[in-house]
């Protein structure tokens, strides 16, 4: 299980958040995401996970995703996606969720 898998960089501005994501996703760390993210959705109308330097997700990574997105659709709060790597945006497209998630742009990222 690995320990230091994923970290994570927060900044708030206002009614919104820009979490940088930095590693893997996987088994052993969506506890983290979770911990840290999930605080934020009653703070926010809009949370921005950067996935730039997220390496590797695989499906518990991806089920963490989707536990946050609708944790967040339920409370008011739109989840956005942003900066996927080849990898990642294929294994939402191959599990039919890169049309669920909000993907948006390098552009139009205003916090």
């Amino acid at each position: 299980m690995p320990s230091s898998a994923l970290t994570l960089e927060i900044t708030r501005t206002g009614d919104a958040a820009l979490v940088l994501c930095h590693g893997k996703l996987v088994y052993g760390a969506t506890d983290v995401l979770s911990s840290q993210v999930r605080p934020l959705i009653p703070l926010c109308r809009r949370i921005v996970l950067d996935l730039t330097d997220m390496t590797v997700m695989d499906s518990i990574g991806l089920g963490a995703l989707v536990r946050l997105y609708a944790a967040a659709r339920a409370a008011g709060c739109e989840l956005q996606l942003i900066h996927l790597r080849q990898r990642i945006r294929e294994l939402l497209a191959l599990t039919n969720l890169l049309s669920v998630f909000s993907v948006v742009g390098e552009q139009g990222i205003k916090l």
